[in-house]
Order: structure tokens, then sequence, then C-alpha cells
């Protein structure tokens, strides 16, 4: 069968190119014009990755981003700026999406990012599989972390990058190392990607993130899960 696209995105010279390409692909797509149509059909139809326009009508992108994870829905999201500004990446970033592109972008690298995403979630999870550190439980069976027995909430890449630094404690890892292996890309994207996953998972996990007991810095190296 094969894997559902949902293009959120309201110019249609856009929508008509990735449709030609992603179906020449091998992807069934879904299509939206307006962020609050596109959050109705990311929500009823489950597709298994969205392509979100950061400016839409109705809803704009980062609305519909974080509706869509405040349901607890981890559908993996790449998010689509025509601006390329910082702020709009690491606001993407920061309420839950997986990846940004900024336009006019290169359709090869696209389907690199988007192939990357749906590796990583139809990825295999070890079963019942815990970690546990000074009250941080890590259940990989069932994609779950809690703090002191309370559970977090974690996005999909969140949980990612902490299980596999916990796997791999006390090994320091490079931001390029961590956007190979966590963010499966075969080439570099944006390495602020990393820092602000870093960022974000720190205010859920450590009693006080600006000194981290869990996940610290090794200045000019990397990160690394201190076990």
């Amino acid at each position: 069968m094969s894997k559902k696209i949902l293009i959120i995105e309201d110019e249609p010279r856009i929508t008509d190119i990735l449709k030609f390409h992603l179906q020449r692909e091998g992807y069934e797509c879904l299509f939206a014009e307006d962020g609050k149509t596109g959050l109705e059909k990311a929500v009823g139809e489950n597709p298994d990755m969205i392509l979100l326009d950061i400016m839409l009508p109705e809803l704009d992108g980062f609305e519909v981003c974080k509706r869509l994870r405040g349901q607890g829905i981890q559908t993996p999201v790449i998010m689509i700026t025509a601006r390329g500004e910082e702020s709009d990446k690491v606001t993407g970033l920061d309420i839950g999406a997986d990846d940004y592109v900024t336009k006019p972008f290169a359709l090869r690298e696209l389907t690199a990012r988007i192939k990357a995403n749906m590796r990583r979630t139809a990825a295999p999870r070890a079963g019942g599989a815990v970690m546990q550190w000074d009250g941080l439980t890590i259940h990989l069976d069932s994609i779950e972390a809690k703090k002191h027995g309370r559970p977090l909430e974690l996005s999909q890449r969140e949980f990612d990058l902490l299980s596999f630094l916990a796997k791999n404690a006390n090994q320091v890892f490079s931001r390029e190392e961590l956007m190979e292996k966590v963010w499966n890309y075969e080439y570099y994207g944006d390495l602020r990607t990393v820092d602000v996953t870093v960022r974000r998972l720190r205010e859920k996990i450590e009693d006080n993130p600006a000194e981290p007991r869990y996940i610290v810095t090794r200045r000019g190296a990397g990160y690394m899960f201190a076990g």
C-alpha cells in the first residue's frame, strides 16, 4: 500500500509541482488549501506525512501544527516557509514540527527528507526495553518517558533523540552525527535543528535546564547522555 502525504498549501503552482513529483515517486497525495481544512484532513485521513506551508488562510501552519501535537498526533510534519527566517524555523521546531524546507526548495532534497522521516517512524522498536536513571524512565516499547513516575509530553523526535543518547550513554555525538543517526539524513541539514531539539528536551526532562543532569554539552565536541 502506498504511503499517504497530505499537502497543506494554498499556492496552486506549488501544489501541482508537488503532486506531479510525489505521485511519480509512488505516494498517494491528499490536498488542502487552507489550515482549517488541512487540520481536519490531518486528523481524519491519517496521512503518513504532512507537508505544511506556514502562510495559510483560516489557520496558519504554526497553529495547525500546534493543534495536531496538542491532540497527541505525531504524524511527521515538514514545514514549508517562503521567508526562510531563522525565527520561523525555530518556532516551527518549538511547536513540534520535525523539519522544514525553504521555498524555493529542491525536489530531490525534499524527497530525501520525506523518506528519512518515514524510515524513522517505520523503524521497529525494541520490545519490553526499559531504561532508568535517577527518576527518569524510558520505555522503548511504548515510546514513553516518565519523570518521577509522571509521563513526559515528548514529540516523536524528542523521544528518538533521548532514547538514542540514553542507549549510548557517556558517548559524545557531534551535531552532524546526531543529524545522521537520529534524523536519518544522509547529508547534513541545518544543524540548529539539533540544538533546538536538545533545548526543548532539556526543558522537559531536566530539573534545571540551565544546568542539565542528563543531556550535557561537551564544548566543541557535541552532546552526550550522562549515565
